[in-house]
């Protein structure tokens, strides 16, 4: 979880704010940086009171060169939720209508077919010993396979650790997941056993701080 010395005037607000998101269940972990860079912000324009202006927000959300629609839209909507925050609480704030937020491209989700998962598993099959990733040809075939087959986001399998993984009841234990909460996944008999193999050829002597998937240096492994 990321820390910042927020500065402004509106140090408390965001601070509050935060609090409130997480204590909901949200992680609101990229939020708060945003949220550093627009109390800096404040601080370069020269703010002086708690409020938010209509000017200081349209200031912001100036577009700058190279800035995809994406973040422009996260940091719009970002300091538009601090502004909702602030007015909850009596103090005067501008909220930039929900329509003034720039619009965001359009998403299409990819649905892969039967036949390009096979050809994608068979490639994840094929990875070879890489003495810079050593692990790598015992990593990606398993990695791809509970990707796929228990459902879970890429940090929650990365985070995974030996004690998580019940070989016995062929359940994950997915730690700190969506909404800060712990759940259980269940695995199909197929991936129980992989992960059986996989055990006992790469955490037959690891410690309880282990990764289940690790990287070289033991740490978790990146994206």
């Amino acid at each position: 979880m990321n820390y910042f010395n927020y500065q402004s005037p509106l140090r408390a607000f965001i601070k509050g704010m935060i609090r409130e998101k997480r204590s909901l269940g949200y992680k609101y972990d990229s939020s708060p940086r945003i949220l550093y860079k627009f109390d800096q912000f404040c601080l370069q324009y020269g703010c002086a009171g708690a409020g938010i202006t209509k000017k200081l927000v349209f200031a912001w959300i100036q577009r700058k060169p190279n800035e995809s629609l994406a973040t422009l839209h996260n940091r719009a909507s970002v300091v538009r939720q601090l502004a909702l925050y602030i007015t909850r609480l009596g103090v005067q704030a501008y909220v930039l209508p929900k329509d003034s937020l720039p619009k965001m491209p359009g998403y299409t989700p990819y649905i892969f077919s039967d036949k390009e998962m096979a050809a994608l598993f068979k490639q994840a099959d094929a990875c070879h010993y890489c003495a810079e990733v050593p692990l790598r040809h015992r990593i990606m075939p398993l990695l791809f396979r509970l990707l796929y087959g228990c459902g879970l986001r890429i940090s929650e399998a990365l985070n995974l650790r030996p004690q998580d993984v019940d070989l016995d009841a062929g359940v994950l234990t997915v730690v700190d997941g969506k909404f800060n909460k712990d759940r259980l996944v269940p695995m199909a008999p197929e991936n129980t056993r992989r992960c059986r193999g996989y055990m006992k050829d790469v955490h037959l002597f690891s410690d309880e701080n282990a990764y289940f998937f690790p990287a070289p240096d033991g740490r978790r492994l990146s994206r």
